[in-house]
């Protein structure tokens, strides 16, 4: 597994893949943080700009994914890997753990910088963050600070999570075709779809699909983390996507090993 994770690290930076993902996303990230925190004055929103962050991800993480399974079989080098002495599961988890490492290191660096900026250019900003908390009945500088903090925290934490489970998403898509082009293409419907299913609720009358509609919506879990709020079921809905899409991938594998 280790073998796998490295071999794949290295690939996306000895093709320009890597680059263009890290490029891309931390220029839209950077942007969009900057129009709507340090660009809005008085309507400057943290929540906002990290409702906007989801989208974002789901539409570049099929970058990296493309290629994870679907260059494989271009290349011919698939019965390599399904030849060899390690399980499909290992060989899976390091393809998973290779793409999320950038993906995850690119996110946690932007927001690094984004909320360094914030603090150190934006004090009129950071004030209506501190008479926003007060509001809310924040009367110590430690309970200030937590609420600032939690407003960070919270929604980096979901996003991390969404994005294990989008990369594994997009890695079973990989999984299914050789063509790159399709597999983004598909990866970024699938993802959107994941993102905004609840919306048919109202075209719908049918209470129990209307449920099951929401329950799958990835975006509709995503509400409390905003507010700095950890929701454990919502937790284990995204450890659950990430490691049901992992499962089918493995499974895809294992019928071609044995085919």
């Amino acid at each position: 597994m280790v073998a796998i994770f490295k071999r794949d690290l290295v690939s996306y930076f000895t093709t320009p893949i890597g680059y263009v993902f890290m490029a891309i996303f931390l220029a839209i990230n950077g942007g969009l943080f900057s129009l709507m925190t340090l660009q809005a004055g008085s309507q400057s929103s943290i929540t906002g700009y990290f409702s906007m962050v989801t989208i974002i991800i789901a539409i570049v993480i099929p970058v990296l994914t493309m290629k994870s399974f679907s260059e494989e079989k271009k290349q011919k080098t698939e019965q390599l890997l399904l030849t060899s002495p390690v399980s499909i599961g290992k060989i899976v988890m390091g393809k998973f753990l290779s793409v999320y490492t950038i993906f995850s290191g690119t996110f946690i660096f932007g927001t690094l910088f984004n909320f360094t900026v914030y603090h150190k250019f934006a004090d009129s900003l950071y004030l209506w963050v501190v008479e926003d908390a007060k509001r809310e009945g924040a009367i110590t500088k430690w309970d200030v600070f937590s609420s600032y903090a939690l407003s960070i925290i919270g929604p980096t934490v979901a996003v991390l999570l969404i994005g294990a489970a989008f990369v594994a998403i997009g890695m079973f898509i990989s999984s299914l075709t050789e063509n790159q082009l399709i597999s983004l293409v598909g990866s970024i419907a699938i993802l959107i779809c994941f993102m905004f299913i609840a919306s048919f609720n109202n075209l719908i009358p049918f209470a129990p699909v209307r449920q099951v509609l929401e329950w799958l919506s990835v975006y509709s879990r995503y509400g409390n983390f905003l507010y700095g709020v950890f929701d454990p079921a919502a937790i284990v809905y995204y450890i659950s996507i990430c490691f049901v899409f992992l499962f089918l991938t493995v499974r895809v594998y294992e019928k071609r090993r044995w085919a």
